[in-house]
């Protein structure tokens, strides 16, 4: 679908006229449809998420803060005010690093969007399709800002050099943009919550090097301010009009002269970055995948993990520092959540034998962490640059793994194209069965196919309110 856009507006006017437009006429049906498929994901990751401490401890917080029960905190048994049901939420979606991925601009922009919409369309009795509009429109301002924080002689994210969280700081700006088109904003207040919120996001990104949880919440504070920016903008706070672009706009303060406002409005109404979107087959930082998808193939080869002498990750430059470095805290992870950040784990996991559709959440406990066995063949994993994934990244995440058995054999795979993005997609029933192995073991097999069913069908005419009163738990 497109949407004509005015292109003497400055850009966040223009993000403002595409966000009014699809409220004025809606999104196309396929682009419903695969804003659905990312609502069913999101619920899955979140469920699967629920008795994390992260989760634990920002459910607790919001339930001193108190309120008025407008929307549902998935599985707390509880409803908040939309802001706070968007923190939890955000934070359970993001939690278990399963949440879809957007390239080149590394960014997750469903675990930020989707639960601002979704708070905002409870609280207000909003309709699915226009919770699905706002979502899919959410999304699309957040990668297209991550877009301009991309530099291409870098071959790499500014934000991400700079060791910021692109993805919820960009998010909370299309987390705004999403809970004001449900609150049914005019284009110049959908403009102002998007000027508002750009000063609300925030994240680093040195847990995923060292450690710490407070990553996972990255998303519910996006989430959380994109409503309260829309809510304040409703209210008549304002924002300015050169906020992307401006000398001292979103933009420059975050990535400097790198930047590129351009590539935020780059054919805006008539090519959407929306489809293209990464979903995640594995619970674990999105730049292992290659890597999980290559051991998976060596191991479908009848090589054991007895039978390995020494293993190497080949990956693009940029990733290492993220899945190898510090190179003892990633060949012995602290803890599960640290361990979806390693390389060498991973490998290590997908080899010995994984679960789920490959490797899972049980490969990502603190019990599985500390095995042993995978320990040792983890220890084995050599991470090294390699060239030709230099010259993919950052438009897939490739990686090439090289295995020496005992008897001297030699193995490679080389994956280019990751699972689950344009090139090499998940099927509609694999991302069933993702969610159901997210949601059976919390809410009974029964109750997560009935969800399934209802997520999916939000797309046709399905009732949301149905669908969360099931989450509530």
């Amino acid at each position: 679908m497109s949407v004509a856009i005015d292109t003497e507006l400055t850009v966040v006017q223009q993000l403002a006229a595409l966000a009014f437009g699809v409220s004025e006429s809606g999104l196309s049906k396929d682009l419903r449809e695969d804003v659905a498929r990312r609502v069913l994901d999101l619920l899955g990751n979140s469920v699967a998420a629920r008795d994390e401490t992260p989760a634990k401890a920002v459910t607790a917080v919001v339930k001193n803060w108190g309120g008025h029960e407008f929307a549902t905190g998935i599985g707390t048994g509880a409803k908040f005010p939309a802001a706070a049901a968007a923190l939890v939420n955000g934070t359970l979606a993001h939690s278990m690093d399963s949440d879809d991925t957007h390239l080149p601009s590394v960014l997750h922009p469903s675990a930020s969007v989707i639960p601002a919409a979704l708070a905002v369309a409870e609280a207000i009795g909003a309709s699915a399709e226009a919770m699905l509009d706002a979502s899919g429109v959410g999304i699309e301002v957040a990668v297209r800002l991550g877009m301009g924080g991309y530099d291409e002689e870098l071959g790499n994210s500014e934000f991400f050099e700079r060791g910021l969280h692109a993805t919820s700081i960009c998010g909370a700006i299309g987390a705004a943009v999403a809970a004001a088109m449900v609150y049914r904003l005019t284009a110049d207040q959908i403009a102002h919550a998007a000027g508002i919120a750009a000063s609300m996001g925030a994240g680093l990104i040195e847990a995923n090097r060292t450690g710490g949880t407070v990553k996972r919440a990255h998303c519910g504070w996006a989430a959380h301010s994109g409503v309260s920016a829309a809510e304040l903008a409703k209210n008549g706070l304002t924002g300015p009009p050169t906020v992307i672009e401006g000398r001292f706009g979103f933009l420059y303060a975050y990535c400097g002269e790198r930047s590129n406002a351009a590539a935020v409005v780059d054919r805006l109404g008539e090519h959407w970055e929306l489809p293209g979107v990464f979903f995640k087959p594995y619970p674990c930082n999105h730049f292992t995948h290659a890597g999980i998808d290559a051991a998976l193939e060596i191991r479908a080869q009848g090589v054991l993990p007895e039978q390995i002498e020494s293993i190497e990750l080949g990956v693009s430059g940029p990733i290492l520092r993220t899945i190898a470095q510090p190179v003892e805290e990633k060949a012995r992870p602290r803890s599960g959540y640290h361990a979806a950040f390693s390389g060498p784990y991973t490998v290590a996991a997908a080899l010995s034998g994984g679960s789920g559709l490959g490797v899972g959440h049980h490969d990502f406990t603190d019990e599985a962490a500390q095995d042993e066995q995978r320990l040792a063949l983890a220890a084995k994993v050599t991470c090294v640059e390699d060239e030709r994934c230099n010259k993919i990244y950052p438009y897939q995440f490739p990686a090439v793994l090289r295995v020496v058995t005992t008897d001297g054999s030699r193995h490679e795979v080389r994956v280019d194209f990751n699972r689950g993005g344009p090139g090499n997609p998940l099927s509609a029933e694999e991302l069933i069965i993702k969610f159901k192995l997210n949601a059976d073991s919390k809410l009974g097999a029964e109750q997560a196919s009935i969800i399934a069913e209802q997520a999916i069908a939000l797309a046709h005419g399905g009732s949301l309110t149905e669908l969360m009163n099931q989450l509530r738990g």
